[in-house]
């Protein structure tokens, strides 16, 4: 049997370095060749210059969202399978990410199994290399891919905001509605995030 990537082409779309890196190395050993992009222009330079097969987009981007990115690559080639990934747990974001063009989402972190899982959902030949069941209903879920805990959604949603008040505590317990003092103790704690 074949690795699963069998020489396709995966466009890598993330501004963080170590993740970046990280992922690249498991995807080129699963038979993938991955072209690295670390923002939204370079992403839709790299996509014009030589179409992948796969893209993995990161939404939030240094200079620009990734729901731009997805839309250029799909406008650019519609055979492109793409799938965004998420920090931040944003699942009002990533369904608009779908709908300019995307295939599936991830929230992170995803492994390079669990994110291979979403791109077989739209490519048949990737699904049996990996050994997956065909999805019966479009809203299927591949096997590696569960829907994100209460406590990881809220957790994503309270370092959200805590990154758009700059780190500030009271700034963010006023953005959430919530005292300063029970955002410090869920701070405090980091839930399970399975």
């Amino acid at each position: 049997m074949s690795a699963p990537g069998d020489g396709r082409t995966l466009l890598l779309v993330e501004d963080d370095e170590a993740l970046q890196v990280r992922l690249g190395a498991a995807l080129r050993r699963r038979g993938f060749e991955v072209i690295a992009a670390r923002s939204a222009e370079e992403a839709v330079r790299a996509s014009r210059t030589d179409s992948p097969e796969l893209a993995l987009v990161d939404l939030r981007l240094p200079d620009g969202d990734g729901i731009g990115v997805v839309r250029r690559i799909h406008e650019a080639d519609p055979t492109t399978n793409i799938v965004v990934f998420t920090g931040y747990g944003s699942i009002a974001t990533a369904l608009e990410a779908v709908k300019v063009g995307a295939s599936w989402f991830l929230t992170k972190p995803a492994d390079a199994d669990e994110i291979l899982a979403a791109f077989a959902r739209g490519d048949e030949t990737l699904r049996e290399a990996l050994g997956l069941p065909a999805f019966d209903a479009p809203n299927d879920n591949p096997p590696a891919h569960s829907p994100p805990s209460l406590a990881r959604v809220e957790w994503e949603h309270i370092q959200r905001v805590m990154a758009d008040c700059g780190g500030n505590v009271s700034h963010a317990a006023k953005a959430l509605g919530i005292h300063r003092r029970s955002l410090q103790r869920k701070l405090g704690r980091k839930p399970n995030l399975r």
